[in-house]
């Protein structure tokens, strides 16, 4: 049982040509299982419809028995169609003859084409011409042995394969079926051919009949065996080249019809024979995608050689798009048109009716009846003249109904007016004949109210659904092919629209079944359109692309290549270009890589086509889902965007230079401009939306809020870079070897950091470029990020405060008692001292870095907004000085410091942490002088050495006196002003208004900072001059720098201060002899030599060894037993300086006095004010070394 119903689908589907026997076999099926459920039992009914089954086994059998009565007038339909279909396969006569251009072919400036208007409409037919063709002769093979039905069969035999059977309105199948037309015309027509060929053959009919019989059965026998081989090899061959016609046609059509709108009308039939030509070739490319045939007299499969990569199928399906889009905009003056041609039409009917012909016929008055009603129908119409077409309505399907009655009696063999009668008493009059001005007349009045219909049966393409899976392979493989164009997906998409039309209305759920895959189907064809987009664009920003037309060599390439040609001796007309391994600016212009530049110019325009396409394309709805590809292509290309740029933003190696991720950027957004011409929409919104969301991505109310929240996250792209910065530049966790050069701005490093050395990716234009990229967010990210590892260290500086303050006062008593032996105990009870020296030095390298990047700030902040920076330059000088200040004032000088618009950069930040932080609230931050003078006895200072080349320490020892200047100055702010809120809260009215003012200004302020800092230098001092008459002191040089570096850096301790404990000649001849030494060969500290060791030039100028003359310079200086100076004056000093210079130097006494007493100038005149005090530091007249006119830290110049 379940065998036998399983077998009802595949049966009853072959019936669909006649609809009335799988009804009946479904209603007697129902019948029988109804009565089974119900536990009947009827055994005749079982048994009559087992033999119904079998009477229609195989089915075809049943087809050709139930159909021979009238086998003889299917014949001669078939025959009818025959010169039609010949015609549509004769692809060199439709195009030399022009029966599918509007315009004459021969005479291309006549723009009508009226020579073959009843052949048109026919050809808008041919398609169903050729179906009833393979049917028929498959269900009627006895008319094949007609003598010209073989050559219509031959044709259409040859260029198909299968037969496809789609649903019947009552009949549902899912799953598209299709017949084998070759193997079902050998299993069940050729036996009867072959049954005729022997009947023939031995003479049971007269005998000049049976040779012409036996003849044309003998043709058809082998036409049946030979033509299915010639089909498997033929057919894509043959509508191959009708494909390639019809694009080059209906692409002809669209631009005619386009330019010229006037001349739709009047070619409408015309554009439905082009839109059926072409409708059917794109189906038969589908059913034909994966097809296997077998061969007549093997069982070997063969499939069938279809080309997926075929680029044809695109241009039809967009054809018919533009076409269909032409006829939907002109659809008004289609129908006026139309009216028009109906009104005429009635006058010329009339005429043919009063024809002498017509009278002498003596119609009978049932037709003549009907041709009045026709007269009548068209003389009715409403008249289009000054009304508005649209609005008229009109239904002429009664006269459609009144002419079929005619045709239908005509060709009756009862009549006796049959259709020849008809043609040949109209015809004489020199004009149309009756005949064809009414199926003219019928064809135009379907354009009236049915012109929507029409362009649904020639225009669609819903059939298409069953073959969804091939339409998206064959789209990846052609969309994007050397002959895809970007333009044809518009037309991909839009089938999808049409295969709702499919379901059944008696099976709901179809519905959404076939809905779910028009959803899928064009989702998946975005996917692959916005997959192309990404990639014409990521093509055009590739190094072979864009990046190919801006390569620029580097500074290292340069050298690189002027080295190479000075060394080389190389012919002047050869380039140096492969030897020196890198291309040259312009190369792309050489004649061997015009195919690459015509490359890129083929994806620009393919990148334009496809945005401008996708702009202008109607939103694509599927059922309930509606698809805007604009936004589509916006999200996909701010979606590359951001995936391009956190891609970009770290190279194989580490991080990416902020100078070339920039250029990148630049580069991509260049493209995103090209294509933003084209898209009605502001995608560079997008990409600050992306950048911004890279840099920023806490919600918007947070972006008004000048204290951002404690829990606010950063994009991903700003906090991978900063935390890069942080990890291997501050921290230095990889060993580089970071070094801070304060000479170049940068940091620099042993090794490289990642694929960079640290100047590669720190220096100002490199930081410029990452305020450029991620902006002001990015800049507070990274400043925030600076500010939470200093503010760890600040807080380490605190527990060493805390923990050690017994011991720093014990030091501090002896210090001021000169107590050396218990100062030095209570020294080395400090726990940690080294460790602690080490957070100072690495937070003085945070401090440097910061300051490097509010001067990268300000830099771009004065290029790109002139009028903010200046605005916030000249509000910081008018901010009032006092103390506490006012939290307004605090966001200014806050925003300033940023921008780099403030003096004293480094206390304003540190002052900022400790707020922040609550530090500095202790009272053992007084100690801090003592705690930071206890640093003079570390271990570190005999392991560094001062270098000329970066005026810095070896070991970033420099970047201690930045930490002490900024972390003593923000720690006395803080401590005044809470200092301040402290009496305020305790005193009354009164007692706040008697209190000084002075304490409360930012006077007061700077006086503590710099007694302070001129404490650390007196105590200092003292420590480093108490090893003078030591053996090992050689570490004593760097201390001295030291401090002289700290009075350079400190804007509160002017250099004043250090003359009062350290001579100047002792610095004029320690920076004399590392200036004076050849830059290539740095001094070294550890020397043996005692010409060249500022040891021993230390040892010539102390005090101890050598005293001044005291009848010439009044003496302002003791030697106590701490071993160091309480006081010299200047006279002393360069009396001192001229003995040691004598002494000491055996080179040209011209040449040494002309330079005066080294880097070290002491001039009559103080031009400059240094600081507060009124310390000057400068320098007149020319330099014997010109490198120290533009050093800051280095030869010192006292006026």
């Amino acid at each position: 049982m379940h065998l036998w119903i399983s077998s009802v689908p595949s049966c009853g589907s072959t019936f669909f040509p006649r609809r009335q026997i799988p009804r009946k076999m479904l209603l007697q099926t129902y019948n029988m299982l109804h009565a089974m459920s119900r536990n009947e039992r009827d055994c005749d009914f079982y048994h009559r419809l087992v033999q119904f089954i079998d009477s229609y086994d195989p089915p075809l059998k049943g087809l050709q028995e139930d159909l021979n009565f009238v086998s003889p007038r299917i014949g001669e339909v078939l025959e009818a169609v025959g010169p039609i279909i010949f015609l549509s396969t004769d692809t060199r006569k439709l195009r030399n003859e022009g029966f599918l251009s509007p315009y004459h072919p021969r005479y291309p400036d006549i723009l009508t084409n009226s020579a073959h208007p009843m052949r048109a409409q026919d050809l808008a037919n041919v398609t169903a011409y050729r179906e009833w063709v393979l049917f028929g002769y498959l269900v009627c093979p006895d008319e094949l042995l007609r003598v010209t039905s073989i050559d219509i069969a031959l044709v259409v035999l040859k260029e198909n394969l299968v037969l496809t059977l789609f649903r019947d309105e009552q009949f549902v199948i899912i799953n598209i079926q299709y017949i084998l037309l070759h193997e079902d015309y050998q299993l069940y027509v050729l036996p009867r051919i072959l049954e005729s060929k022997k009947m023939a053959k031995s003479g049971r009919t007269k005998q000049k009949e049976a040779d012409l019989e036996y003849n044309v059965a003998k043709q058809v026998e082998k036409m049946i065996s030979e033509v299915h081989e010639q089909a498997i090899y033929s057919c894509d061959a043959i509508h191959r080249e009708r494909r390639i016609l019809l694009k080059q046609e209906i692409g002809r059509m669209v631009l005619f019809f386009t330019d010229q709108p006037s001349l739709l009308a009047p070619n409408i039939q015309m554009v439905f024979s082009a839109l059926a030509l072409a409708q059917c070739e794109v189906i038969w490319y589908f059913q034909h995608v994966g097809i296997a045939s077998s061969k007549s007299k093997t069982t070997r499969v063969v499939p069938v050689d279809i080309d997926p990569n075929d680029p044809t199928i695109g241009f039809l399906l967009d054809g018919m798009d533009h076409l269909c889009c032409l006829v939907r905009k002109y659809i008004a003056a289609i129908r006026g048109y139309s009216l028009s041609y109906l009104s005429s039409c009635a006058g010329r009917i009339r005429f043919l009716l009063g024809t002498p012909g017509m009278v002498a016929l003596d119609l009978d008055a049932s037709l003549k009846g009907l041709f009045q009603q026709i007269v009548h129908h068209l003389e009715n119409l409403p008249k289009p003249q000054g009304e508005n077409i649209s609005a008229i309505t009109c239904d002429l399907s009664d006269f459609r109904k009144d002419w079929l009655s005619i045709l239908l009696i005509v060709t009756s063999s009862r009549s006796s007016i049959n259709i020849r009668h008809l043609e040949k008493a109209t015809v004489s009059t020199g004009k149309e004949g009756l005949l064809s001005e009414g199926n003219a007349a019928y064809n135009w009045s379907r354009c009236v109210d049915e012109l929507e219909s029409l362009l649904s049966k020639h225009g669609s393409l819903r059939k298409l659904y069953f073959y969804h899976q091939h339409l998206t392979a064959v789209f990846r493989n052609t969309m994007f092919g050397p002959e895809g164009r970007p333009q044809h997906c518009c037309a991909w998409l839009g089938i999808a629209s049409s295969f709702p039309e499919c379901a059944s209305p008696i099976v709901p759920e179809e519905v959404t079944k076939i809905g779910r895959d028009a959803v899928l189907y064009v989702e998946s064809l975005i996917e692959s359109i916005m997959g192309g987009l990404e990639g014409l664009i990521n093509i055009l920003d590739s190094e072979g692309g864009f990046g190919a037309l801006e390569n620029q060599l580097l500074p290292e390439q340069a050298a690189s290549y002027l080295n190479h040609a000075s060394r080389v001796s190389i012919p002047s007309f050869k380039s140096p270009k492969g030897a020196a391994g890198f291309p040259l600016p312009g190369h792309e212009s050489l004649p061997e890589n015009n195919s690459s530049i015509k490359m890129l110019e083929a994806a620009m325009q393919r990148l334009t086509n496809l945005c401008s396409v996708l702009n202008d394309m109607e939103p694509i709805c599927v059922l309930n889902h509606v698809f805007v590809l604009r936004e589509y292509m916006r999200e996909c290309i701010l979606g590359n965007f951001r995936r391009r740029l956190l891609s970009v933003l770290k190279t194989d190696n580490d991080l990416q230079r902020p100078s070339v991720l920039e250029s990148l950027i630049q580069r991509h957004v260049s493209i995103v401009h090209l294509a933003e011409q084209h898209i009605s929409m502001d995608i560079t919104q997008g990409i600050r939306e992306v950048l911004l969301s890279e840099s920023f991505s806490g919600p918007v109310s947070s972006l008004h809020l000048f204290e951002k929240p404690t829990d606010q996250h950063t994009g991903s792209a700003t906090e991978s870079v900063c935390n890069w910065y942080i990890e291997n530049i501050i921290k230095d966790i990889s060993g580089a070897g970071i070094l801070f050069v304060p000479i170049h701005k940068c940091f620099k490093s042993t090794r490289p950091v990642g694929g960079y050395f640290a100047d590669s990716v720190t220096d100002l234009r490199e930081l410029q470029a990452f305020v450029r990229i991620f902006g002001g967010y990015g800049v507070d990210r990274l400043d925030r990020m600076l500010k939470e590892h200093t503010a760890a260290l600040l807080n380490c500086i605190d527990t060493s405060l805390r923990s050690n303050r017994d011991v720093l006062e014990s030091v501090a008593t002896s210090l001021h008692a000169g107590d050396r032996f218990e100062r030095e105990a209570s020294m080395r009870q400090i726990v940690d001292l080294e460790t602690l020296i080490g957070f100072c030095v690495q937070a003085g390298l945070a401090l440097a870095f910061d300051r490097l990047l509010s001067e990268a700030s300000g830099a771009v902040l004065e290029e790109g907004a002139p009028l903010i920076h200046s605005l916030l330059a000249g509000v910081v000088k008018h901010l009032p000085d006092e103390v506490p200040e006012k939290e307004e004032i605090k966001r200014i000088r806050s925003v300033a410091n940023i921008a780099d618009v403030v003096n004293d950069h480094d206390s304003i930040w540190v002052r900022s942490i400790l707020e922040e932080v609550g530090g500095a609230s202790d009272g053992s931050w007084s100690l801090l002088p003592y705690l930071f003078a206890t640093f003079m006895t570390s271990n570190i200072w005999s392991t560094t050495a001062f270098n000329v080349d970066t005026e810095g320490f070896t070991n970033n020892i420099h970047c201690l006196a930045r930490c002490i200047s900024a972390v003593i100055a923000g720690s006395e702010f803080v401590r005044l002003e809470r200092e301040h809120q402290h009496r305020s809260s305790l005193s009354n009215v009164h007692a706040s208004e008697g209190m000084d003012p002075e304490l409360t200004g930012h006077v007061s302020a700077e006086a503590s900072i710099k007694s302070t800092l001129q404490l650390f230098v007196k105590l200092s001092a003292e420590i480093i001059l108490d090893y003078w008459s030591e053996t090992h002191r050689s570490h004593l040089v760097a201390q001295l720098i030291f401090l002289d570096q700290l009075c350079e850096i400190s804007p509160y301790l002017p250099r004043s201060s250090l003359e009062t404990h350290v001579p100047y000649s002792i610095l004029r001849s320690i920076y004399s002899q590392y200036y004076a030494d050849t830059p290539s060969t740095p001094l070294a500290i550890l020397n043996s030599s005692p010409r060249h060791s500022p040891a021993i030039i230390l040892a010539h100028a102390s005090p101890v060894l050598r005293q001044p003359r005291g009848d010439s310079t009044p003496q302002h200086y003791t030697n106590d037993s701490s071993g160091y100076f309480k006081g010299s004056s200047s006279h002393s000093q360069e009396h001192i300086y001229e003995i040691d210079t004598s002494n000491l130097r055996s080179m040209d006494n011209r040449q040494r006095n002309a330079r005066r007493s080294g880097p070290l100038d002491y001039g009559a005149s103080r031009n400059r004010v240094k600081s507060v005090e009124g310390s000057t530091s400068g320098s007149t007249g020319p330099s014997p070394l010109p490198r120290f006119a533009v050093s800051r830290s280095g030869p010192l110049a006292y006026k």
